[in-house]
């Protein structure tokens, strides 16, 4: 894996609404929005998480890419230095 990465977006969620789907979040935090793949990772060993919506949802996305839920926050930027 590339030093430095998975990149910290933020260190916080971002909420955000989602259609039925299948979508493909960025692992690696070089997306241009930091959320869905663009193929930014690309030269790198991290792949997307592929992940499936069934109905209309609100989402908590984690954006510091250390949750063990990904791609959902479960807190853990709370606890990074």
């Amino acid at each position: 894996m590339n030093q430095g990465l998975p990149k910290i977006v933020l260190r916080q969620s971002k909420s955000i609404n989602l259609h039925p789907g299948v979508y493909y979040y960025c692992r690696c935090g070089l997306s241009k929005d930091g959320v869905f793949c663009d193929e930014s990772h690309l030269g790198t060993q991290i792949e997307p998480k592929r992940f499936k919506v069934t109905e209309p949802t609100s989402v908590y996305i984690c954006m510091c890419r250390h949750s063990n839920n990904l791609p959902f926050c479960d807190g853990k930027h709370q606890s990074l230095s």
